[in-house]
């Protein structure tokens, strides 16, 4: 709800700040007093187009603001805590300050917003406001003008079935659309994805048939340098062997064993038994043997050079290759290229799973198809229902504001393609007397007569689709005698819900306010302006008012009688 409205040198008022009452709230004053001004300051508060021509004489800037206290599960404290607002809490509910101010300057109309401290687009006000405000005008009926607002206006009238209903469908609509995207996307993709198996599957063939392990290439790698340096060995091998076992080719070079035996014979020669020399003797016997078997270790290891050969080095650098090659285009290193592949498995199953894969989204999508129409079918049949009840409510409250011969009714009609809220395009519907077709609302009625219309709806949605603040202008226009009593006991009815802010010239109206308050008149001939204010109406100052709306002046004794009747009915 509003909690007050502050007005600083917006058309003939110069400056006043007004407190609001929770229920029904009634502006009143003199035509020409500025009593439109106040729906005006709220009209910029909702993020209505700035004008400067709205801007007092002779002032440069024009400045309004509004306090709202409101449920801290809003919609309309989301929006202004996502823009950095501050707010004040009150238990469970938010306190939110909102300004405009409008300024003219040779470049054209200024304007500057802020929710709750904070700077924010104009644009805010608006969502703030939509959520919020309901304003219904002479030219502007901003509530229910969208058929996404009366759709959600009727849905909220049938209550929990439709929206246990329409919970269920949007549900399956979700899933329904998420399977079809899946499966669009399998069928558009099919050729490039039965590409990228066939190439991973080489792929994966190329290194399982390779069967490379960890290291390997460095095992390869030293292999080679071995295989390289195989003549080298083969000559240091045959050199070592001749000078350990001599020569084949010459017989009379010496060699190492043969050199050791000499000397072992010679201490075995030796005359008498001396121990050292038997130590000694026992020694060159035991290197003699070791030296033969270095020897036929040497001569081994010559024979495998030649049973590897250059076929061997051929093979080894072969595999290097190989190897080089799998890391070039997997690696960069062997682990890599191992890693890699484990990791691409999954994949491959997945692109080979398609055709299965299809085949279950189709049948998924055929079994959410069917449910989605039996849902469908379920939800529109709820409305109709809703929808017939609607009618007849609001058809009832339009007799009772002596409109006769109307005839409210909602129009269930099938969409074009099933969307995210069903099947049905909803619209609100108008017959303003028989024989003539039902319009949609705003089509072929006046203002007043409009502002009526939204009236009765609103008394008839008050328990199912409130917002917080409703601002009814002029909405007696045209009416008067008991068309204006029943308009003034259906806005106290309206009241009971939500807050209610009327502008009306009608006493039968405002009799029935919670807080009444007047826009005061105050000429300046001189000065070649006129200044208003707005103050509460209590006791004979409201008497005096009501007199004067009923009579044309405030002193008339009948008509101060007649305004006393007014108020003792109205309560």
């Amino acid at each position: 709800m509003l909690e007050y409205l502050s007005i600083n040198s917006l058309g003939v008022i110069e400056e006043t700040t007004v407190e609001l009452d929770p229920g029904f709230n009634v502006v009143t004053g003199e035509t020409g007093a500025g009593k439109t001004m106040v729906v005006t300051a709220l009209n910029l508060l909702l993020g209505a187009r700035a004008d400067a021509g709205a801007i007092r004489a002779g002032d440069s800037k024009a400045t309004v603001e509004a306090g709202f206290v409101l449920p801290a599960d809003h919609r309309a404290i989301g929006a202004a805590e996502e823009a950095g607002a501050i707010l004040d809490e009150d238990n469970h509910d938010r306190h939110l300050v909102i300004t405009r101010a409008i300024s003219a300057s040779d470049s054209g109309t200024r304007s500057r917003a802020t929710a709750g401290g904070r700077g924010v687009p104009v644009a805010l006000l608006s969502e703030i406001g939509e959520n919020a405000v309901a304003i219904h005008g002479q030219s502007d009926q901003l509530r229910l003008k969208s058929t996404t607002a009366q759709r959600h206006a009727l849905d909220s009238y049938g209550g929990k079935s439709i929206a246990k209903a329409l919970a269920a469908y949007r549900q399956t609509y979700t899933s329904l659309q998420e399977v079809s995207n899946q499966l669009q996307e399998l069928i558009h993709q099919a050729q490039e994805r039965a590409l990228e198996a066939e190439n991973l599957q080489r792929s994966l063939e190329e290194i399982d048939n390779a069967n490379i392990q960890d290291d390997e290439d460095e095992e390869v790698q030293e292999r080679i340098k071995r295989l390289e340096s195989a003549e080298e060995f083969r000559d240091a091998a045959r050199m070592a062997t001749t000078a350990l076992s001599g020569d084949d080719y010459n017989l009379d070079a010496s060699s190492a064993e043969s050199l050791v035996e000499a000397a072992r014979q010679v201490i075995a020669q030796a005359p008498g038994q001396v121990e050292k020399l038997e130590e000694i003797g026992k020694r060159l016997t035991s290197v003699g043997i070791e030296l033969a078997d270095i020897t036929a270790e040497i001569s081994q290891f010559a024979s495998s050079l030649d049973d590897e050969g250059p076929a061997a080095l051929n093979q080894a650098q072969s595999r290097l290759a190989e190897l080089n090659r799998l890391k070039k285009l997997y690696g960069p290193e062997l682990a890599d290229v191992i890693r890699w592949a484990e990791e691409q498995r999954p994949r491959l199953d997945e692109l080979h799973g398609d055709t299965d894969r299809i085949e279950y989204l189709e049948q998924e999508q055929q079994k959410l198809t069917d449910r989605l129409q039996q849902e469908g079918t379920e939800l529109t049949s709820l409305r109709q229902k809703a929808g017939e009840r609607l009618g007849k409510e609001v058809t009832k409250e339009l007799h009772g504001l002596l409109m006769p011969t109307a005839q409210f009714s909602v129009a269930i009609t099938p969409a074009e393609l099933p969307g995210p809220y069903g099947f049905d395009d909803i619209a609100l519907l108008l017959q303003p007397h028989p024989g003539s077709d039902p319009r949609p609302l705003g089509k072929g009625a006046s203002g007043g007569e409009l502002s009526r219309i939204m009236l009765a709806l609103e008394v008839v949605l008050a328990n199912t689709d409130p917002v917080p603040t409703f601002i009814f202008d002029e909405i007696d226009a045209g009416v008067g005698g008991e068309a204006a009593v029943q308009i003034g006991r259906r806005l106290a009815r309206l009241a009971k819900h939500v807050q209610v802010i009327v502008v009306t010239h009608l006493p039968q109206v405002a009799a029935y306010a919670d807080k009444h308050l007047r826009v005061n008149k105050a000429p300046n001939v001189d000065a070649g302006f006129t200044t208003s204010d707005v103050s509460e109406l209590v006791g004979e100052d409201r008497i005096s008012e009501l007199a004067r709306m009923l009579a044309g002046h405030a002193d008339s004794s009948s008509a101060r009688e007649h305004a006393k009747e007014l108020l003792e009915t109205s309560h």
